[in-house]
């Protein structure tokens, strides 16, 4: 496959991850700030934050409010992470790598731009919100539902994969990370019951709250929560279980090129380092630093897929 086609692929999985990921971050910030009535901008802040855009947006606004970062994160042509905008992205990767996809496939993305076009023409009221964002992961999840139902075993379905997988490890990462720390007010409020309602937002804006409840039933700690997030290979945005179908992807991207790259010694490293580790082992070393590791390795290793298979080239 050329490099080219591979890179389209890989893109557009990753730009149409991203954009259901966003809409999962509103979600959560929408339901954390109806019960904070006296500091809704500091979660507005974090949702913007754990976004990665937040120069973009204080180049724009000088303060956190509902209105304006829903706003900017569905719509605004200023970010270029906004749910439009990746719509936008994944739908031209989609049409630079047409005869690669299946029609399912292409009809799927293609449907996805349109039905977020008309939506998202104009601002959204905070009444329609939740519908929105419901539209928004269904739209996604048709195009995973064709992608999974029609397109063959081959390389272009493993580009796909790591896409997906990358952006999605990351998004994880980065709501454990900045949800968990932006929001908790100080250590003396660990084990609390103001901790516990952070650790369920971050279940729930990684629809992980039911499957959580059913593995744990009541028994919900910050350590629990932090285990499944980051080490429970059946959870499907975990860490370990992204890390694990990037690394099938590129094992299979090795048989079928017969040959391996510096970005296969990456996965190993990260794989080796999931096999040993306890979420014990991650508290004891800071969650901070852990993430804050993971999320440097995950860019690192979509930077060197990226160069090994030459995108660019």
């Amino acid at each position: 496959m050329l490099g080219k086609t591979a890179g389209g692929l890989y893109w557009m999985f990753r730009f149409l991850e991203r954009s259901e990921n966003t809409a999962r971050l509103i979600e959560a910030g929408f339901r954390i700030a109806l019960t904070r009535s006296n500091d809704t901008a500091s979660e507005w802040k974090s949702v913007v934050t754990t976004a990665g855009v937040r120069s973009n947006y204080d180049a724009k606004y000088d303060s956190y409010t509902a209105v304006n970062v829903v706003d900017f994160l569905l719509r605004d042509p200023a970010n270029p992470s906004s749910v439009m905008s990746s719509a936008e992205k994944a739908r031209t990767n989609a049409r630079m790598v047409r005869t690669a996809l299946t029609t399912e496939v292409w009809e799927a993305v293609n449907e996805n731009w349109m039905v977020l076009r008309d939506t998202l023409k104009r601002p959204v009221k905070e009444t329609d919100l939740p519908t929105v964002l419901g539209n928004i992961r269904r739209q996604s999840a048709l195009v995973r539902g064709a992608m999974h139902g029609t397109m063959l075993r081959t390389d272009t379905y493993d580009f796909a994969q790591i896409g997906t997988a990358l952006e999605r490890a990351d998004n994880t990462a980065r709501i454990i990370d900045v949800k968990y720390y932006t929001l908790l007010p100080s250590a003396q409020f660990v084990g609390s019951a103001l901790d516990n309602v952070q650790w369920e937002t971050i279940l729930r804006s990684v629809s992980a709250h039911r499957s959580f409840r059913w593995l744990n039933e009541d028994d919900m700690t910050s350590a629990n929560i932090a285990d499944f997030l980051i080490l429970d290979s059946r959870f499907p945005r975990s860490l370990s279980f992204c890390s694990r179908i990037i690394e099938d992807s590129l094992g299979f991207l090795a048989k079928d090129y017969n040959q391996t790259h510096p970005c296969h010694d990456l996965i190993e490293a990260q794989r080796n380092t999931f096999r040993t580790l306890s979420i014990a082992m991650v508290f004891d070393a800071g969650l901070h630093q852990f993430i804050t590791d993971f999320i440097n390795q995950n860019n690192a290793l979509g930077q060197q897929i990226e160069a090994d298979y030459r995108f660019n080239g």
